[in-house]
């Protein structure tokens, strides 16, 4: 068993713990709404924020607040054209593929297309005629009437906070779709709720976001899986769910360790929802963190929903300071902070991670976490090892940027949009002179330099280029 222990407090985060943000209902008309499965109905709501940035407070004098529906404008506005290489991860996209036994999911025979990846988490789809399409990414199914071009990215629902307003609550991710809207007949959008024990008394809506006030809008049909809409026009839209009952969510546990140079072990453990929009959130805060994390790869869905309300207790064997013991489960995609549970060990060990449910005793989710999953390899601890010895501060010189440049060649486009995050502006500005690869990759190296300032360091270069190829690691290994 565990044993209670005082955990710490981060500005990005905070250790778990009960309670939900409640509205004013004023802005919505729910009049005519309908129940899951039947034709829906009317609407009507709020409105939103941009996707990285805190919601401004909603005006207080009935109407709606401007500074959501025009930060949705401006997201839209700051997507870029930025393809990556076909092999990129997109790391703050952590896909968790669905398990429930209870749903007993429809086989669906939709085309199943994988989307290119562009910079800042967007997805772009090529579709060449009209059908039904599944994105294998994503889980959105797109029904079209002809030829399109498909551009969309999940969002954070912690900013849309403020139009989210009981009864009516999250059913699945936030997307921003952008397309010609004539092309798009409908939008399957999936969701995280199990209604294997019940969906009689649910009511599916869309929250759509518009720069002129957000609305919730009627659902034609909901599967197991998915909640389908008829397109009306795009930006930011999710499902949301009224029920009159108990809600059962597919779960997930997803891991991180602290990365430091004390012996000790300490984790993150986050329950969620398995929601794109939430994992997203998670895997931001983690990233914004003071401290440095690395995610622990282990199965994350839990084996049986995770219902609201109802309490949880993480356990550790052998034992562990976890702190708090026991949370009670809620959905937190509205919330900016993101609830976790602290696990410190003072000796590295092998050791289990059991989530139970306190009225049943039933485990909903383990797993085994052994020295190898944290442990990196040889190379990366000597980069590591010398870093603690001031070598990660060594600056860029010229001599560097040229061997390195020189070593590039060809590829220097897709680096410094997949791994160095330069502007496009700034890579047609060296196009356009029409030098060599060497040159033209010196100078974007340079770009990357000015760009970084006093972090354009021989350790951050390594960081960003060191999955390109072995030869590159080793050009940056020597520079270290």
């Amino acid at each position: 068993m565990s044993r209670g222990a005082v955990a710490s407090e981060s500005s990005d985060d905070h250790i778990a713990s009960s309670g939900e943000k409640d509205f004013p209902s004023s802005n919505l008309d729910t009049s005519k709404d309908s129940k899951s499965g039947d034709d829906s109905s009317s609407e009507s709501s709020a409105e939103s924020d941009s996707d990285n940035e805190e919601p401004e407070t909603a005006k207080t004098n009935g109407e709606l607040g401007e500074s959501s529906a025009e930060g949705a404008s401006c997201q839209a506005e700051e997507w870029e054209n930025k393809e990556l290489p076909t092999h990129h991860v997109n790391a703050e996209f952590i896909k968790i593929e669905p398990h429930c036994e209870h749903c007993n999911a429809e086989n669906k025979h939709n085309e199943q297309v994988t989307p290119r990846l562009l910079s800042r988490g967007q997805f772009l789809l090529k579709l060449d005629s009209e059908g039904i399409y599944e994105c294998t990414e994503t889980g959105l199914i797109f029904e079209v009437n002809r030829k399109v071009d498909i551009k969309y990215c999940v969002l954070s629902w912690s900013k849309y906070a403020d139009l989210v307003v009981k009864p009516w609550v999250v059913g699945g991710p936030l997307f921003d779709v952008k397309c010609d809207p004539a092309a798009l007949t409908s939008i399957e959008f999936p969701h995280f709720l199990c209604l294997g024990h019940h969906d009689a008394n649910m009511t599916f809506k869309v929250l759509h976001v518009q720069s002129s006030g957000a609305s919730l809008e009627c659902t034609v049909d909901h599967s197991a899986s998915h909640v389908k809409w008829h397109v009306s026009s795009l930006s930011p839209v999710g499902p949301v769910i009224q029920s009159e009952g108990a809600l059962f969510h597919h779960g997930a546990v997803i891991l991180y360790k602290v990365v430091d140079q004390n012996p000790s072990l300490s984790f993150r453990v986050y329950v969620v929802t398995n929601n794109n929009s939430f994992v997203q959130d998670i895997f931001t805060s983690v990233k914004k963190s003071a401290k440095k994390f690395m995610k622990i790869d282990k199965p994350p869905v839990c084996q049986k929903p995770l219902q609201s309300g109802k309490k949880y207790r993480l356990i550790s064997e052998p034992e562990a300071d976890i702190t708090p013991e026991e949370i009670e489960f809620m959905d937190g995609s509205l919330l900016k902070l993101k609830s976790y549970i602290e696990v410190y060990l003072e000796q590295p060990t092998e050791f289990k991670l059991l989530l139970v449910e306190v009225d049943s005793d039933e485990i909903v989710w383990k797993a085994k976490l052994r020295e190898c999953d944290w442990v990196q390899d040889d190379k990366s601890q000597n980069i590591s090892k010398s870093s603690t010895r001031g070598e990660a501060n060594t600056p860029l010189t010229e001599a560097h940027l040229i061997t390195l440049a020189g070593k590039l060649g060809k590829e220097w486009i897709k680096i410094a949009i997949a791994k160095l995050d330069l502007d496009i502006s700034v890579i047609d500005a060296i196009r356009e002179k029409k030098e060599s690869d060497t040159i033209s990759t010196f100078k974007m190296l340079q770009k990357w330099q000015e760009k970084e300032q006093s972090n354009a360091t021989v350790q951050n270069l390594y960081n960003c280029l060191k999955d390109v190829s072995v030869e590159i690691q080793d050009v940056l290994e020597g520079f270290l």
